[in-house]
């Protein structure tokens, strides 16, 4: 029978107490919370979009140069990655402010950037809220209210009708003014909100989602029957002053 030298039985038990130990720490390691990024978008798609834009941003660190110099701060802009990938900001404006970022970014910023943090949730018929879903007009009622604290009427043909409203022409069109449609045989049966470059965001039918459409599709173009225009302005005035008014009382 054959003795094992004490030599190599001291350096197995070594290995083992190795394998142990980190056995162990595995065990008891506690993985990192993770906390979602500010500014989390409210609907489906919204939250995909963010996650794909931290997959991206992830693949830009690891092929960059140690030695590359800084990218411009638009190309970082989550608002700007968001527009380009949904196609409303064209090639030569996705690397710089271009007209539609500017104009985004004037008055009626707070009301569009709003208006697509909800891109993704649910269409329920006369719905006007996150947890319910929205309608078309439940929609843009709800935008308006949070953004602007401006109050509009509940339906669509209401809104239309809204004397405090300026009606435009197409071609005057800017982000944040309301578009409406004939979808159901009748003149002022849907609205959205008109985001720049010939498009717009509202909430489609029953089955779909909120989600961004081009007013210039055939569908769209031959049903457009107008659009209003909101003073934000003033309306963001107004409502800071009744704020200040009811915390005063």
């Amino acid at each position: 029978m054959s003795l094992v030298p004490v030599a190599s039985l001291a350096r197995l038990s070594a290995a083992c107490l190795v394998v142990l130990a980190c056995h162990a720490q595995a065990q008891t390691a506690t993985p990192a919370a993770s906390t979602p990024p500010a500014g989390t978008m409210m609907g489906a798609y919204g939250q995909s979009l963010q996650q794909q834009g931290t997959v991206a941003t992830s693949a830009e660190k690891a092929t960059k140069p140690a030695n590359a110099a800084p990218a411009a701060t638009d190309k970082q802009d989550p608002v700007s990655r968001f527009l380009s990938e949904r196609g409303l900001l064209n090639a030569a404006e996705s690397s710089a402010p271009g007209r539609l970022l500017t104009s985004v970014r004037d008055a009626a910023s707070d009301l569009v950037m709003s208006a697509m943090n909800f891109l993704g949730v649910r269409y329920v018929r006369g719905g006007n809220s996150v947890e319910n879903g929205f309608d078309c007009s439940g929609f843009t009622r709800h935008i308006f209210e949070m953004s602007v604290g401006m109050v509009l009427p509940r339906r669509a043909d209401e809104q239309a009708r809204d004397s405090s409203l300026l009606s435009i022409r197409k071609e005057d069109l800017k982000p944040g003014d309301l578009v409406f449609f004939n979808t159901m045989r009748a003149t002022f049966s849907h609205v959205g909100i008109y985001v720049g470059e010939g498009k717009f965001i509202h909430a489609p039918r029953t089955g779909s989602a909120v989600r961004v459409e081009d007013m210039r599709d055939a569908y769209w173009a031959k049903r457009f029957t107008g659009a209003r225009r909101a003073n934000l302005k003033d309306a963001q005035a107004k409502a800071s002053t009744g704020g200040d008014a009811s915390r005063a009382n």
